[in-house]
This record gives structure tokens, sequence and C-alpha cells, in this order.
């Protein structure tokens, strides 16, 4: 996630490591949920309980590795955590319109190549409706809790850890959830483009996207409660 050393200046040619670095770890995010979310509902058909951990399983090792490949240059791979790095400080306004486009491009094109290396159309609209109250306050929980994670440790220079720790959040987090734990815009609107395990239809996107928001805003105000920028 964010690098709590970066710098809140930086160079063109540094920006657009950044850039490069958000693109490539969020395809390679999406790779991992959407692919092994396909090949569990291959090898595990009838077993939808199986077929979730493995995606879980899979989701959380992911993530431990794109966040300890990128993390020295960039390693958000989340609209949500780089709006919170920007609102508590962590990076400039300007960086990130750029950064959420390099992660929503990144994105949709790890869930495209996901579903040409499983044989499916390279774009298929996911019919998976998800809606509901309940599934709603779930990604409000989802998305404050990783956010906590995220600048608790950036906040208190335990940066090492968060590979770590993120991996293992999101794992438990597809399983103490209701709605699988997508918190993150960038997933979730990558998502909608593959119509398997892990696909949300297009329609259910923007509500999860809006409490995903919502979760930022909390988490916003908590870090800055228990983690203030005077005790940096």
């Amino acid at each position: 996630m964010t690098d709590p050393a970066a710098k809140t200046k930086i160079s063109s040619r540094e920006f657009r490591r950044t850039l490069l670095a958000e693109g490539l770890g969020t395809m390679f995010l999406l790779i991992g949920v959407v692919g092994s979310g396909i090949m569990a509902a291959r090898l595990s058909p009838t077993d939808v309980g199986l077929q979730l951990f493995q995606n879980a399983a899979a989701t959380a090792a992911v993530l431990i590795a794109i966040i300890s490949i990128f993390g020295s240059i960039s390693a958000d791979f989340n609209p949500a955590v780089t709006i919170a790095a920007w609102l508590l400080g962590h990076r400039k306004g300007n960086q990130v319109p750029a950064m959420l486009a390099a992660q929503v491009l990144g994105g949709a094109l790890g869930t495209v190549l996901a579903n040409l290396m499983f044989n499916l159309a390279w774009v298929d609209l996911s019919t998976n409706t998800r809606s509901g109250s309940h599934l709603w306050l779930a990604e409000v929980v989802a998305t404050l809790g990783l956010l906590l994670v995220v600048f608790s440790l950036v906040r208190t220079k335990r940066h090492t850890a968060i590979p770590y720790v993120v991996g293992a959040y999101i794992g438990g987090a597809y399983y103490f959830t209701s709605s699988t734990s997508f918190a993150n815009p960038a997933v979730t609107v990558a998502r909608t483009l593959s119509d398997t395990f892990t696909g949300i239809e297009p329609s259910s996107a923007p509500m999860f996207v809006v409490m995903q928001v919502v979760g930022v805003g909390l988490a916003v105000v908590l870090v800055k409660a228990l983690f203030p920028a005077s005790d940096r």
C-alpha cells in the first residue's frame, strides 16, 4: 500500500514509475482474484465454500506478493487507499487522478487476461447480482477495516508488515463480510467484466463503490483521531 517514506513531491520520471507500478500491481491483483475464482469453480464445482476458501487464499497470497514487489515504489492498488492517503497528507492531490486511472485500467486489463487464460471471452459482463443493504453495510465495514490496517501501520512506521497484514485481513474479510470484501473501487469495476465466480453485475457495482467511499470517510476520521500526524 502507500509507502510511508514516499515524498509528496516527486519528479515526473518517478511519477511515471508510480503509475506503472500501480497499473501492473492492480492488474496482477485482478488476475489473482478473478483467475483463482475461475479455477476454484472448475476444481470444486459442487462446493461453494471450498471455492470461496481457494479464492480467499489465492487473493491473500497475491496481495502479499505484489505489495512486496512494488511497495518501494507505490503499492496502493486501490482508489480507496489513494484517496485516503491524499486526505491524510501522504499524497499530493495532483497525483490522485492519474493514479486512479492507472488502477482502474490495470484492474480491467487483469480481468481480461484472467478471462483469456481460462479460454473465456475477453469481456463477458457479469450477471451475478450483489445488492441489498446487508451487502452495502459489509462494504463500509470491509473498506474501513482495510484502511485502518494500512494507515495504522503507515503512521506507526511498521511498513514492512503491510504486505502480510493486508493479505491476512483481506483473506479473513472474504469470510467475515457478507459481500466477500471487495473494499476497492477499481476491483469492483474490473469484476463487472467477468461472468464468473467473482463477478458482479454492472448495475450492482455503483452502490458498492458508494459504500466504499463512505468507508474512506469514516477511516480518515478514525485514523486522524487514533494516529494524529503530530505523533509521526
